[in-house]
């Protein structure tokens, strides 16, 4: 299996299907990594739609997205589930950011945070505007998660 890739590296290129909640409308699409370029992305990789901590971690992304925003980011949630689950996840919590499914954890597999017979490992990366990694968190056990005022503060650093 692939390791996670680090800092100055690459990010694997992918693209998944995915679901944005917009006010009651929920749009469907592909999403490609290659329409992120030029600003820095903020990719989440979460165990399950609506589980506890899961749920904590992307509510807090959602109600500090103005600050990912004012620093140039986007933020995409990545898990197995589909995009049903996606949606009803959203819709519950009112989540104001991309969440993609990686039904197969193909994507899992090439960051290198699949983790087999139990999901992924919950993850964060930061790429800048040109597909690199920046920053990454790679969580043993994923009962805790990155804030959003360590991931604010990595994204202020790129820009210097």
């Amino acid at each position: 299996m692939p390791k996670p890739p680090e800092p100055g590296s690459r990010a694997p290129e992918f693209t998944l299907p995915g679901v944005l909640l917009d006010e009651d409308i929920a749009e469907r699409r592909d999403y490609r990594l290659t329409e992120a370029k030029g600003n820095p992305l903020v990719l989440v990789f979460y165990p399950g739609d609506d589980t506890a901590v899961c749920t904590k971690q992307l509510c807090s992304y959602t109600s500090d997205l103005d600050r990912f925003k004012d620093l140039g980011a986007t933020v995409w949630g990545i898990s197995p589930q589909d995009l049903d689950s996606h949606e009803r996840f959203a819709r519950k919590h009112q989540l104001a950011f991309p969440l993609l499914a990686d039904t197969d954890r193909a994507i899992a597999r090439a960051y290198g945070i699949a983790v087999p017979g139990l999901g992924l490992r919950r993850s964060v990366f930061i790429l800048d505007g040109d597909g690199t990694v920046r920053w990454k968190h790679v969580a043993l056990a994923g009962l805790t998660f990155q804030h959003s005022d360590t991931l604010t503060a990595q994204l202020a650093a790129l820009k210097g």
